[in-house]
């Protein structure tokens, strides 16, 4: 008689967030959908409760921020890839958005010209070939994914294959963002030069600057955050994400168990740098101007700082860093100027040698003393 097989019973998969996660992913929604258009819209300006524009572009921009932070996570927290280049993917998809919306101004500028002002300037006459599809929002939308995404597939390729990483690979990015700083600060390059890409008025021939658009956009940025800290977390949880860990922590392992860490960082590699694309189109018309100091190294730097103040690995971590940095940013700009910068070295330094795991590490660390 043949024996029995017994059967295994594998362990239930964790559920993508858990009640906590979804009831604040539930709050942080209602926030963004629900309260900002109404504190905003309806709530009169003189009462305390009313939401100002300032705040309103402010936040906007943070949020477009804390994409970037959630991308620089995916591939320096979960895949030990240290970029400090992401300003360009960044700028990339922010010069696409504001391509458009020169186009968009139409004759309205100050030269009554169907060219950017800029152009009429330098006496163009006619469009470089790369604005071909700028008066098209769904060009315009193909190419907010396409350029950044091309960009990096092509450069990673090349790094990988080389098998070009840790501070190596950092320089090598920061030197790629430094180049393309100083391609886009040239005046034949068609991309406005030192001034870059400012006034704008409408998109999808809307008005740009009415409250409402204000907070359509200040909207949509919220959804997508939200949206890619979703996909964030699915996909650190799949077995891709695992293989990236994995990669991370010994990569020379993962090649032994017989799996190729060059697809895996390449596939990475490129969709951070495509949610780094789609934060730089949401943030144009929001802050309302692009220019080639978004590519300059200080702010790539900038980004890893996000990410290692509120926690690597973690995907709230970056987010919350970004607020807390850009918050603390927006503050001493106004009120200590010239000390900024010192706080932000001092702030990295304190973070490296007391919270290297941020504080989103910190609070697991206060929760866990809390319940001995």
């Amino acid at each position: 008689m043949t024996p029995s097989i017994p059967s295994i019973t594998l362990p239930a998969k964790d559920p993508l967030l858990t009640r906590a996660g979804w009831s604040a992913f539930i709050v942080s929604l209602l926030l963004v959908c629900a309260l900002a258009p109404v504190l905003n819209l309806m709530v009169p300006e003189t009462n305390m409760f009313h939401m100002s524009t300032y705040a309103v572009a402010l936040l906007g921009k943070i949020m477009c921020y804390a994409i970037v932070a959630l991308a620089m996570d995916l591939i320096w927290g979960y895949t030990g890839i240290l970029s400090l280049g992401h300003g360009l993917f960044f700028a990339l998809g922010g010069y696409a958005m504001g391509m458009y919306l020169m186009r968009q101004i139409g004759r309205d500028g100050n030269y009554k010209s169907d060219l950017p002002d800029f152009m009429v300037f330098l006496d163009w006459k006619a469009l470089p070939w790369h604005w071909t599809f700028s008066d098209s929002f769904v060009a315009t939308l193909f190419l907010i994914v396409l350029v950044p995404g091309v960009v990096a597939f092509v450069f990673g390729y090349f790094a990988f294959r080389s098998r070009i990483k840790g501070v190596y690979f950092s320089i090598i990015t920061q030197a790629m963002t430094f180049a393309a700083m100083l391609l886009f600060f040239r005046n034949e390059t068609g991309f406005g030069g030192n001034n870059g890409f400012t006034d704008f008025k409408r998109i999808l021939d809307t008005p740009i600057a009415t409250p409402t658009m204000r907070m359509g956009l200040f909207v949509i940025t919220g959804l997508t955050l939200l949206g890619f800290f979703l996909f964030a977390r699915w996909l650190v949880r799949s077995k891709f994400g695992r293989v990236l860990q994995a990669i991370r922590d010994a990569e020379t392992r993962v090649m032994f168990s017989g799996y190729n860490p060059i697809g895996y960082k390449l596939t990475i590699w490129t969709l951070s740098a495509v949610m780094c694309g789609i934060a730089g189109a949401l943030y144009v018309p929001q802050v309302g101007i692009i220019n080639p100091s978004e590519m300059s190294p200080a702010n790539s730097i900038e980004m890893a700082i996000w990410a290692a103040v509120g926690g690597r690995a973690t995907l709230v971590g970056p987010i919350l860093g970004a607020f807390i940095v850009n918050g603390a940013k927006s503050w001493l700009t106004v009120a200590y100027p010239e000390y900024w910068l010192y706080f932000l070295g001092m702030l990295f330094i304190a973070v490296t040698l007391f919270l290297p795991n941020g504080v989103v590490g910190l609070v697991k660390k206060l929760r866990k003393g809390g319940e001995k």
